[in-house]
Order: structure tokens, then sequence, then C-alpha cells
């Protein structure tokens, strides 16, 4: 999906029906340390899908981007290991383009009977 046109991962208000609102965050890191480095991205496969080598595109609710920060604060050493997220409106996501790889990150649409 090109341009990812039509995009619409659950960034718009929230309602009743629809829960609490979601945030797409990228989250890139640069970890030296090899073990540091395969522990964080093991924890960050709890919160969203790896696109590249250590980046993730990750879409979650406040308390869900909560737990993952504390996650990633408990495996990384601020001094010498780099987290950087980037919060992506929606907007900005109808903006991305894919050339290859894993599409965007979106939520399924369930249909709960």
């Amino acid at each position: 999906m090109a341009g990812g046109a039509g995009l619409d991962c659950g960034l718009s208000s929230p309602t009743l029906e629809s829960g609490p609102m979601k945030q797409f965050v990228v989250v890139v890191y640069d970890i030296s340390n090899d073990r540091r480095r395969t522990k964080l991205h093991n924890v960050l496969l709890d919160y969203g899908t790896p696109v590249q080598y250590s980046v993730f595109e990750c879409l979650l609710d406040a308390e869900g981007l909560a737990r993952m920060k504390r996650a990633v604060a408990k495996v990384i050493r601020p001094r010498v290991d780099h987290v950087r997220y980037y919060y992506l409106c929606q907007s900005c996501l109808k903006k991305t383009e894919v050339t290859s790889g894993v599409e965007v990150l979106c939520d399924e649409e369930a249909i709960v009977v």
C-alpha cells in the first residue's frame, strides 16, 4: 500500500464502541550490546511489529504506551543505549509510504457477535 491512502488506524476520536484512542509510535533503538539489544527486541514484540532492524511500529493506548516505556527502561542502560519514540498523527500516517516489507501497522477491525 503505497502512500498509506485511506489508513484509519484507530487514531480518530474515541467513542464508546471503539474504546480508548490509540497512538501510532515508531520506536527506534541503537544498542551496541548484543544481549540487551536482543532482550529489547523481544520486549518490543509484545507491543508492536518489527519493520526493520531496530525499528518497531506500535499502535498503543495510553496505558499500553506507559507499560512499554517502563519495560524498555528496565532493559536499557541510558548512558550508553539510545531509544527514540516518534509519535505519528493520523495525517502523518496517511503520508507513510511502504516500498517493500511489512505494511504500516493497523488494528484489524473485529466484529463481536
